[in-house]
């Protein structure tokens, strides 16, 4: 295997712009008053569509603090399950019954359900069609609605990738809407928004800018944009992770850094073993896929040998739990289901295990791996 091997990825697209600090939410406004005005300009409405976690719905002042007026749609997202086909058509028909086929701007605030809810929203916007005619690699054909995302959690990356993860209940397949048109125009990065999030939760969203890294590093598809990228993104979460308190307001800006470049790494490159996995247990049992990540780290001992005795010595440092016996008393066709689940992800087990992934991960050896979770 050689050091680096060619990703296939020749042309890459990152965020058009960015704030980054703290207070930096204000900047929103005046930015969304630009792409009112650039809308009517074009004999368009000038109205914005907010999609907002439904954390924020609790605070009176979000809409004034986003600048929401009464032509906009402020609409929260539930996060209980990772975003499904089925729900982003619905979001969607619901907005072109409301005559809103051409917004002025897609607004996406949140962790990385609601991001990739704005950005799978902003897609169809532009394309037409359901969300899963677009699970796949290119398959979006004409950009969407101008979009912004600000992240209020930090490490999925989902800020700065080219794709949106939804689960298609009827497949049973998780795929993203891998594209160039998925990028966020414009993102948002304030730390002060992170302040409220539950340590667990923190930390486990947070591991996954590191997991993201820690495998593009160990793969054979590598880029060396990507790898500088991904060599920063493991050097400021050891900053955060490593000792002292997490949340600390420096730290928090500095895992947001660490999210935005991670997302950029993958960008480039490839995750590896954990990501199909934990994908796995997203679609059988339910599972987010931050905390999911981090129960697979679990079974990876042998795969990420350094990095399995980092992350657990940071779990220890931080105090944080991780669920453990998940796959417990789960029967055959259980294990069965969590295989083929996993087993689909092509590009990332290639990535980690080479092309004859198949014949190293057997439905037994699986099996074996979940029952170690």
């Amino acid at each position: 295997m050689a050091n680096i091997l060619d990703t296939g990825v020749k042309l890459v697209k990152n965020v058009g712009r960015y704030n980054i600090g703290a207070g930096s939410l204000a900047e929103l406004r005046g930015l969304l008053d630009g792409r009112r005005a650039l809308a009517k300009a074009q004999g368009q409405g000038g109205a914005v569509v907010f999609l907002v976690d439904e954390f924020f719905a609790r605070q009176r002042d979000v809409a004034a603090r986003l600048g929401v007026t009464d032509d906009d749609v402020l609409q929260f997202v539930h996060t209980a399950h990772e975003p499904k086909t089925e729900g982003i058509d619905a979001l969607v028909a619901s907005l072109l019954d409301r005559g809103l086929s051409q917004p002025a701007a897609v607004v996406g605030m949140g962790g990385g359900i609601t991001m990739d809810t704005a950005k799978a929203v902003s897609n169809l916007l532009g394309n037409g069609g359901q969300a899963a005619d677009y699970q796949g690699w290119d398959l979006l054909k004409h950009p969407g609605v101008f979009k912004v995302g600000i992240p209020t959690v930090s490490g999925t990356g989902a800020e700065a990738t080219r794709t949106c993860v939804m689960t298609n209940e009827a497949t049973g397949l998780k795929l993203g809407m891998n594209s160039d048109y998925t990028v966020f125009d414009h993102v948002i990065m304030d730390p002060q928004l992170t302040a409220t999030v539950p340590r667990n939760q923190y930390f486990y969203t947070g591991m996954d800018a590191y997991i993201h890294c820690i495998e593009s590093l160990a793969g054979s598809y590598r880029n060396a944009i990507g790898d500088a990228y991904s060599r920063e993104t493991i050097n400021l979460c050891r900053q955060v992770f490593g000792q002292g308190d997490m949340m600390a307001p420096e730290n928090r800006e500095r895992l947001m850094v660490a999210s935005y470049l991670g997302g950029c790494a993958i960008a480039t490159s490839y995750v590896g073993l954990v990501h199909p996995l934990s994908a796995g247990l997203s679609v059988v049992l339910g599972l987010h896929h931050c905390v999911a990540n981090c129960i697979v780290m679990r079974a990876m001992g042998d795969f990420y040998p350094q990095a399995y005795d980092e992350f657990w010595g940071m779990v220890d440092a931080q105090g944080v739990e991780i669920p453990k016996g998940v796959c417990a008393g789960l029967d055959a066709a259980g294990f069965e289901a969590l295989y083929k689940a996993s087993i689909v992800h092509a590009k990332p087990l290639t990535n980690a295990l080479g092309e004859d992934f198949k014949a190293r991960l057997t439905p037994e050896k699986v099996a074996d791996l979940f029952r170690l979770m």
